[in-house]
């Protein structure tokens, strides 16, 4: 279907997510698209008190938005603008709390194929390296015809 070449550049899978979902910024942009490279791309979450959960961690639904975010762009930046590639599955593994600071997710392509696109999330804290949340998901790529 395509190399493992990136056929968008970071600059235009973002605009196309500020252009197609732009419910993404909702009360203020914080999640970013920083790079984007052969089969990887890397996706920033700033750090905002919404994002805290009871105990003063980032919340898990924050790291989960993170992460699709994440595969997503990649998948898209393999295959095109198309809109209507959709997460049919998530699993999550939350490994230690993270620090209240912005949020980094290295996202990796595992399989790329005509119908389904199977990748992973490694999420960190900024500046740290310890894993703090591992992700992997797959996504339903429609029929391009």
């Amino acid at each position: 279907m395509t190399s493992h070449q990136p056929i968008m550049t970071r600059d235009e899978v973002s605009d196309f997510l500020d252009r197609e979902f732009p419910q993404l910024h909702f009360g203020g942009r914080t999640y970013h698209l920083t790079g984007v490279g052969p089969m990887t791309a890397q996706v920033r979450m700033d750090y905002h008190e919404r994002h805290l959960r009871p105990g003063g961690t980032l919340s898990g639904p924050s790291m989960m938005a993170l992460a699709d975010l994440g595969l997503y762009a990649v998948i898209l930046a393999h295959i095109g603008p198309v809109g209507l590639a959709v997460t049919t599955s998530l699993n999550f593994n939350f490994l230690r709390k993270p620090g209240q600071r912005a949020l980094v997710a290295e996202c990796r392509l595992l399989k790329l194929g005509k119908r389904l696109a199977v990748g992973e999330a490694s999420i960190y804290s900024e500046g740290g390296e310890d894993l703090v949340c591992h992700a992997t998901g797959t996504y339903s790529i429609p029929d391009r015809r």
